[in-house]
């Protein structure tokens, strides 16, 4: 019984530890410049870098989808309205159209 309440104990301390690094790392952050626009980029960039793969991975449903989304990308310029458009477009291709 002894062992729960040491491993216990670990994971706390693990979780304090990990949250205030985070807290600390969080304050060095900067909100200028051009590490801060990097950044700001990243989660677009990781975004993108993953579909690219399904993209280029994928057969024809998954570039027909990813043509649509595009074009809804640019008409709209609604991120999110195009991420629920590309989500659909590939699930209604794959439903239609299972290749």
């Amino acid at each position: 019984m002894s062992e729960i309440y040491v491993v216990t104990a670990f994971l706390a301390a693990g979780t304090i530890a990990a949250r205030t690094f985070g807290a600390v790392a969080g304050q060095a952050i900067p909100t200028e410049g051009r590490l801060a626009a990097a950044l700001n980029a990243l989660p677009g960039c990781l975004i993108v870098a993953l579909v690219c793969v399904l993209v280029l991975n994928g057969g024809p449903n998954e570039w027909i989808a990813a043509a649509l989304t595009i074009g809804v990308a640019i008409v709209s310029r609604n991120l999110p309205l195009t991420m629920i458009f590309g989500v659909a477009a590939i699930s209604l291709l794959r439903w239609l159209w299972p290749l």
